[in-house]
Parts: C-alpha cells; structure tokens; sequence
C-alpha cells in the first residue's frame, strides 16, 4: 500500500526550514512545497510534507524539540516530571479513583496530585445598610465552617489512603493534597494547564446512578474540553488496578488524528504487560469502514507496533452505543480508549460528544485522548 503524504505544517520559509532541518536529524523524510521558486525568503504558507506512516514520529519529535520559544527552566523541570492529577470530591467513586490512580503512578514513575475544588454559596450584596456588619460576620463565619469541613474530609481521604498503603494493599508514594475555591470544572482545567499532568484521574458514578451525582457530569465537561487525557472510573469497576485489565478497546474511524491519538494511547498503557487491544470502528457505516480501508489500518499498525497484540473488530449496523455493549460483552472488554476534540459551547449542549455518552453508559473504566 502506497504511503501518502500529508501535510504536518504550515509556515514561513525560514520556520519551514528549521523544521526540515530538526525532522530530517531523526530519519524523517521531509517536502517543501508552495516555495517561491525565484524569492524563496518571501514564501508564506510554505507546507512542510511528510510520509503519513511518520506521523506519530514527527510530533513527538515536534514536541520534544521547543524550537519555536525556549521554555524557562522551571517549565522545563514541570516538562521532565510525570504526574497524574486526581480530582476528587469525597465520594465512594472518588476514592476509587484514587486507588487506581495511585496504582497507575507507581507502575509509570509518576507524582501525584488529589485535587478537591470547593464552591463558596454566593450571598447577595443588596441587604439593609444596618445589617452590613453581622451579614459580613455571618458570611465569615460561613465560609471559615467550609473551609474546615472541606480540610477534615481531605484528612479523612489522606488517613484512608495512607492506612491502605500501610496494609500493603497500596503501594507507600507521597502524594499532594491541593483545596481549590471556585467551580470544579473550571478549576480543575486551569490546575491541569498549571501542572501539566500527564493523565487526569477522575470518578464517576456507576450506570444506574442519578444524572445529578456532581462528579460525574465535572467529569464529562472536563473530558469536553481539556487537552490532557482523562481516565474516567466507575465507582462499580471490580478493579482498583489496570494490570488487571487484559482486553482493552480502542474506539476509532481511523483518520489521521485518530492515528496520532493511538501513539499517546500507546505511550499510556506501554507499562501494562499482556494487554490485548481490539480496535473497533465508531461508525456502523459500511460505507464508511470496509475491507479495503481495514487491510490499510492493519498494514500501518503491524508496521507502527509491531510487538502490540492488535484484533480489530468491525461493529454491527444499527444503534452505536448497543453495538458496543454487545462488543463489549462478546470480548470480555476491561476497558476502552477513544479520542474527542474539542468543539463549540453550542455543539456540546446539543450533540453530546461520544465520549461523554459513552461515560454516561458504561460501567467500564473510559480513557479519552482529547485532540487538538
């Protein structure tokens, strides 16, 4: 099968060059094209091509070489260090969460973050001149309350965990407990872009639960809009641990940002020995997923992963979300991955993103790569 090229970049000659130059010191084959050909220093929108099957390659390396800004070394620092961030709100599903998330980072060398963001009641301003002074005392005294009722639940959480791993039944890490003031969403989006975890660890409610359980709709508009990948845990997952899962599912269509999401996909999971992956298309099309396009995919990834133990699996027609479950059932699947993108406040409010549908319906442990 033919390697086509696809277009990495687009940039100024000067920037394109650089770029040619960093690409083709690690082995990639790299084009120029749309170069002005007799002022070549004036080009603009220069595209810099590449091999498709070099795709992955090229944006780790993209990535690993800060070539367009030099970071300053406390970025650097924050850059070399793995860490795997927990938000948590003291519920059984959130100490799940937990559990699993400390397991992960011991298995993959990483710190760890628990994060709890706590929302001060709003207190309206319009209220009689005379009673200014005991209103703020009141709203002083209410808040101060918060604050240690929120500070005694993250002890709580801190004694169970460090008394699980004095059992043995965790492995002994240090870890950091964070309180953060303000709506839990939008915290826990903006420490993410402050720390840069690695994977964001989350709870959620089991299938049967109510749609009102706070955690689990955080979970899902984190999952919307957050670039970092999210790991979502059921409260029901009869696991505490992902060297348990031995069938896990990656969800595709197989485009190309599909492809560049299963290489950090394959970053994550590097750790876990004896894991089957089945991939399975997302869309019940025919149209849209057929043998030839199958014999391509196949192709790429035993070149791509040569040493992955890969199936894949072509879903029945019909209803997407039951012909998952029926997969899930027939394969005896531990746990699925996918990818999202980000999209508009509107198209989130009225055509929920697979994942967060899928978090909504499975009892399974759902990690979502989110792309650009």
């Amino acid at each position: 099968m033919e390697d086509k090229l696809v277009t990495l970049a687009i940039h100024t000659f000067e920037k394109a060059q650089i770029l040619k130059t960093i690409l083709e010191t690690e082995g990639i084959e790299v084009y120029i094209h749309n170069v002005n050909q007799i002022q070549p220093v004036i080009s603009a929108g220069v595209r810099v091509r590449i091999k498709e099957s070099d795709l992955p390659h090229a944006l780790r390396v993209i990535e690993d070489n800060k070539w367009k800004e030099e970071p300053a070394p406390e970025e650097k620092r924050k850059q070399r260090e793995k860490l795997v961030l927990i938000p948590i709100d003291f519920s059984d599903y959130s100490i799940k969460a937990c559990e699993l998330g400390l397991n992960y980072a011991a298995l993959v060398g990483a710190k760890v973050t628990l994060l709890h963001v706590y929302f001060t009641p709003y207190f309206p301003s319009a209220i009689p001149l005379g009673d200014t002074m005991a209103y703020q005392i009141n709203e002083e005294e209410s808040v101060r309350h918060l604050q240690e009722r929120v500070q005694a639940d993250m002890n709580d959480i801190r004694e169970y965990l460090d008394e699980r791993m004095a059992a043995g039944k965790l492995p002994k890490m240090k870890y950091e407990c964070v309180l953060r003031e303000g709506l839990p969403e939008e915290e826990i989006l903006v420490y993410s872009k402050e720390c840069r975890p690695s994977l964001i660890v989350m709870g959620t409610r089991g299938k049967s639960r109510k749609d009102s359980d706070l955690i689990g709709s955080v979970t899902g508009e984190v999952i919307d809009v957050n670039r970092i990948p999210v790991l979502a845990i059921p409260e029901d997952v009869p696991f505490n641990d992902l060297r348990a899962v031995k069938n896990l599912a990656f969800a595709t269509s197989f485009r190309q940002r599909d492809l560049v999401a299963f290489d950090e996909f394959m970053t994550l999971i590097k750790d876990l020995k004896g894991v089957k992956i089945h991939l399975f298309n997302i869309s019940t099309s025919h149209d849209e997923w057929n043998e030839i396009r199958l014999t391509g995919v196949r192709e790429y990834f035993q070149k791509q992963y040569p040493e992955a133990d890969i199936d894949y699996t072509v879903l029945s027609d019909g209803d997407l979300l039951l012909a998952v479950e029926k997969f899930v059932i027939e394969q005896h699947i531990d746990m699925i991955a996918l990818s999202t993108y980000r999209r508009s406040v509107w198209a989130r409010m009225f055509n929920p993103s697979l994942a967060r549908r899928m978090l909504f319906h499975t009892s399974l442990p759902l990690l979502v790569m989110n792309g650009k």
